[in-house]
């Protein structure tokens, strides 16, 4: 099923699905390009007429990722362009229901902890900054300042517990213990521009990939840093977000600011199948945990697509 929906006057900046409903996703989008005005957070329903907005949220600035809570259903978390981390619930028809505020610039990304047992949320900023939030407490947790330029993306391992790879402006990939705030346990010189995005492979611990102004996609042993495993080519402008499959190994995503979004088999060098349903810069990308195949992006063009690309159909 390919079904759309259109974010009006908001550009779509994030989009995941939630880990609990196989049809339900949120959309973090922003007015003016992000650029100026406010934000507005979509959590959307795939049903037979489409997909049906649950839930529409505003923000008085722009809103730039969403991240579900992996302990409770109905709660999200956002990155603000007012430099805020923001709580919502989607039992509660108003929020949100809490605000943190500690980064001095925007909150670029949000995520939460995809460890058994533990509630924590990483957010990552323009002020260089990354900082771990246990939500139910008013105060961050520990800051993380290794990065000599603004943070674009933070991810969790989902194998190895307080463990986290960030992405920056500095062009480098920097893995990180959160016992240890101090400094990143490792640092790789990524790419030869601005690293807008990272993703760690579901399937092997070690394995993490990096997204680029420069265009490409690596893919990183952090065992050996030095140098990339593969390099993947065929953008033709920034990867503004990557996304490993959780369903195969070898398979992630892209899109980019060339207007397409990019199936990959990390071992190949060009991308499997090249989608352009979009007219302006692709933001958001996300794979659906719950039904193999299905991927759903958004983009400037104010559309957000769940589709199945034909080389992921079982």
């Amino acid at each position: 099923m390919n079904v759309s929906f259109q974010t009006k006057s908001r550009h779509g900046y994030s989009v995941e699905f939630s880990p609990y409903y196989p049809n339900r996703l949120a959309c973090a989008t922003s007015q003016y390009y992000g650029l100026a005005g406010c934000g507005t957070l979509f959590v959307l329903d795939t049903t037979p007429n489409g997909l049906v907005p649950l839930r529409v949220y505003q923000w008085n600035d722009g809103l730039f990722e969403v991240t579900w809570s992996e302990d409770n259903d109905n709660v999200l978390v956002t990155a603000a362009g007012d430099g805020s981390v923001l709580l919502w619930d989607v039992s509660h028809p108003q929020g949100p229901l809490k605000a943190l505020k500690e980064h001095t610039k925007e909150t670029y990304s949000v995520h939460w902890s995809q460890t058994r047992n533990e509630n924590f949320v990483i957010s990552g900023s323009w002020d260089s900054l990354i900082k771990l939030w246990d939500i139910s407490q008013p105060n961050s947790l520990a800051t993380f300042s290794g990065h000599r330029s603004m943070v674009y993306s933070v991810r969790w391992s989902p194998h190895i517990p307080g463990c986290f790879a960030s992405a920056s402006g500095d062009q480098t990939l920097c893995v990180w213990d959160v016992r240890k705030p101090q400094f990143a346990q490792t640092v790789i010189p990524a790419h030869e521009g601005e690293v807008l995005s990272c993703d760690w492979c579901k399937y092997d611990q070690n394995m993490l990939f990096s997204g680029s102004v420069d265009g490409t996609i690596r893919v990183w042993d952090i065992r050996n840093p030095q140098t990339p495993l593969n390099q993947l080519l065929g953008h033709k402008l920034a990867v503004r977000r990557v996304k490993a499959s959780p369903h195969s190994g070898n398979i992630l995503a892209s899109c980019s600011y060339d207007f397409t979004t990019r199936v990959w088999d990390m071992t190949g060098p060009a991308a499997l199948e090249v989608i352009e349903h979009h007219t302006e810069f692709v933001y958001g990308l996300d794979f659906n945990l719950h039904i193999p195949g299905q991927i759903a992006d958004c983009g400037w063009d104010e559309m957000v697509h769940v589709f199945s690309p034909r080389t992921l159909k079982p």
